[in-house]
């Protein structure tokens, strides 16, 4: 039986091509910089995000583990959304490692609004743990895949430097975002003082993802990422992957938002299942299966035992993800499954 895989887009295989440039690909030791393929998967990151310098780094938990250690003190707080992955689902490590606290804001689509973000400022008083670092995330992952507009962006990222406060992007999914825009990468995210971005979700690689920003910025992350054991050798072989995610994946995330739209349009219709498809904006759904009177549990058991693979991110809530390895027939099969299941 064959499967369908909408836990996450991280499942995807890498492409033919992908794997073809793989085995031919140029390589040296990354840590003495010596690997021509890192090198140039690194140039190219950023020229496309205009910006000085990129490092390659094995997960974007790494990354954004960096870039959070890198703009702040020990002992600061830093602000981000209340269900943003770096605070839910990169195991504490900005407390462990970074050793900063987080200040979460609760909102009711994952986007944050200056007037919130000033509210949660702490003030300039000495025994008061200052704030060090705004965190966005674009697309937003578990408020099901929202965009953040480049003006929503823009103004958080003024109004902060106006306070000298700087802010990171954790944009595992800013390529969705920027094709759900229409904009370019590099004018979505101009105004962040640091973005992350993966080249293992939509984009199809099988390991790795960057981190873009000032030539010294990355000179310092070049220096963690060795603390934290990210210091690798011949990575050219995964850097050639990531070069064909960069540079060709991009401009067919389109399809995988049409695809998502399909599923929720489906999902709508569906008796005792609860989405609204205008939210579905990206390639990130999330639904209310409580009126079913199954759990998520018991819900992905039936789905795997007919062929479907899904997660719940609460007892209520169901994620799916739609990806390149998943295609319109799939999710027309994917719904007639759940169909069968709810009735």
């Amino acid at each position: 039986m064959s499967v369908i895989d909408l836990r996450s887009d991280t499942v995807t295989k890498p492409t033919a091509k992908m794997r073809e440039a793989m085995s031919k690909a140029e390589v040296g030791d990354d840590v003495y910089l010596e690997d021509p393929t890192v090198n140039y998967l690194e140039k190219c990151a950023a020229e496309i995000f205009e910006r000085e310098a990129a490092l390659f780094v094995p997960t974007g938990s790494m990354g954004n583990l960096i870039c959070v250690k890198l703009h702040t003190q020990p002992g600061q707080e830093v602000i981000l959304e209340a269900r943003s992955h770096i605070l839910n689902y990169e195991v504490s490590s900005m407390a462990m490692v970074a050793g900063v606290l987080p200040r979460a804001i609760p909102t009711q689509n994952g986007i944050m609004n200056w007037s919130e973000i000033a509210d949660a400022i702490r003030p300039p008083i000495y025994y008061c743990s200052q704030t060090g670092l705004i965190c966005l995330e674009n697309t937003h992952n578990m408020a099901g895949g929202v965009v953040m507009s480049k003006k929503q962006m823009s103004d958080i990222c003024l109004q902060a430097h106006e306070r000298n406060i700087p802010v990171h992007l954790d944009g595992a999914r800013v390529f969705n975002a920027a094709s759900v825009l229409g904009e370019s990468v590099a004018d979505l995210t101009r105004h962040c003082d640091s973005v992350m971005f993966c080249l293992s979700k939509g984009l199809g690689a099988p390991v790795g993802s960057m981190i873009v920003g000032t030539r010294k910025f990355i000179e310092q992350a070049r220096v963690l990422r060795k603390l934290l054991g990210g210091g690798m050798r011949q990575v050219g072989v995964l850097a050639a992957a990531g070069l064909i995610a960069l540079t060709e994946m991009p401009k067919r995330l389109g399809e995988d938002h049409k695809n998502a739209q399909l599923l929720a349009k489906g999902l709508s219709s569906v008796s005792k299942i609860s989405i609204d498809p205008e939210s579905v904006q990206s390639n990130i759904l999330v639904f209310d299966i409580s009126k079913t009177g199954l759990t998520t549990s018991q819900f992905s058991t039936e789905l795997k035992e007919k062929g479907v693979l899904a997660n719940g991110i609460n007892e209520k809530q169901m994620r799916m993800l739609t990806h390149y390895d998943v295609s319109s027939a799939d999710c027309e099969k994917a719904l007639e499954i759940i169909k069968s299941i709810v009735n």
